[in-house]
């Protein structure tokens, strides 16, 4: 005997495709990136497809640099259609590197171009950058 499942009423095709565990994704894809070392600098490239340059910011602060995105276009729902899947990201993100306290936002570069945000950091040299141990002496009474 086969089973064949009742139609319900709230039966949406494309709503139940795609509510499908195979279109489900647990990997986050928001601002992708690559660290690369090359000589004396360190190039971190961050994909932010979507974004316009006045909305994405670099700071340093306590030696992190943070680059938060902001996507405030507001996409129409009811005027263009129903959407009946939707991707594409409407919001605020944002990540955190440590570089170490020794840079400055002088130190650091960036530009934007066709999506990706390139970030050239200089390398700090380690000896320069430990601070001096200070040892106060001990004398003889």
């Amino acid at each position: 005997m086969m089973m064949i499942p009742r139609r319900r009423d709230d039966f949406d095709l494309f709503g139940d495709l795609f509510s499908d565990p195979f279109f489900e994704r647990k990997e986050n894809k928001l601002m992708k990136t690559d660290i690369k070392e090359k000589g004396d600098k360190y190039l971190i490239d961050i994909d932010l497809p979507g974004y316009d340059k006045e909305n994405i910011s670099i700071n340093i602060d306590d030696g992190y640099l943070t680059i938060s995105a902001n996507m405030d276009k507001k996409i129409e729902n009811e005027k263009d259609g129903k959407f009946i899947h939707q991707e594409r990201y409407v919001g605020e993100c944002s990540r955190s590197f440590y570089v170490g306290e020794d840079l400055k936002e002088s130190d650091i570069k960036a530009s934007f171009k066709n999506g990706t945000l390139k970030i050239t950091i200089p390398k700090i040299d380690q000896k320069k950058s430990v601070k001096e141990k200070k040892y106060i002496p001990i004398d003889e009474e």
